[in-house]
């Protein structure tokens, strides 16, 4: 073959494939058969071990470490999933100013507290609780099924002045006995719409 063809064909196909077949893969040793008279089975072959490297490459490749910004974007999607269409909008102003960049700072407070073994297995809860429970989401480390951080919002009634929206996280670190203050939000005197709705 001849070889610009043959150059140009290797290049291709390593630039199709995204570096997964490169110039030096056992594929290329079929068109070489012409040029030494041996068939592929019939010669020896040192790409084994390069071959080895790069499957141990895709194989060992790991997720990259998650980062604050990582776990503050699924904070905010989960907290708007729980306020829902009815709680939302009357709250988010106020949510985003005030609440939102302590929740952030919790966040991250913790992510630099924990150290990147087990910053690997931490994701953020998907399923937010409904009615009048307080969960909102929860860092749960995978690997050992614990939560790390818990932020909850609860309803409460306080006579004569009405309903007001308690933000407040829990930490391992204290067995989640502690409530972390991050701030109130005032709905009304008339008694507020379930979470999810």
């Amino acid at each position: 073959m001849k070889k610009w063809i043959y150059k140009s064909l290797v290049v291709s196909v390593a630039l199709l494939s995204f570096g997964l077949i490169t110039p030096k893969h056992e594929i290329w040793a079929n068109f070489d058969e012409d040029r030494h008279g041996k068939s592929v089975l019939d010669r020896p072959s040192d790409n084994h071990i390069s071959a080895a490297y790069q499957l141990d490459d895709i194989i060992v490749d790991e997720k990259p470490l998650p980062t604050t910004d990582d776990f503050v974007s699924a904070a905010k999607e989960q907290s708007y999933i729980k306020f829902g269409t009815k709680v939302g909008p009357v709250i988010e102003q106020q949510f985003e100013t005030n609440i939102f960049p302590k929740i952030e700072e919790a966040i991250a407070l913790t992510v630099d507290r924990i150290g990147d073994d087990k910053l690997r297995n931490l994701t953020v809860s998907e399923k937010p609780s409904g009615d009048y429970s307080e969960k909102i989401f929860h860092i749960v480390d995978n690997q050992s099924k614990t939560d790390v951080i818990r932020f909850h919002v609860r309803t409460e009634n306080r006579p004569f002045d009405g309903y007001y929206y308690n933000f407040h996280y829990h930490t391992y670190e204290d067995n989640y006995s502690k409530h972390y203050d991050l701030g109130e939000i005032y709905w009304s005197k008339n008694t507020p719409p379930k979470w999810l709705s």
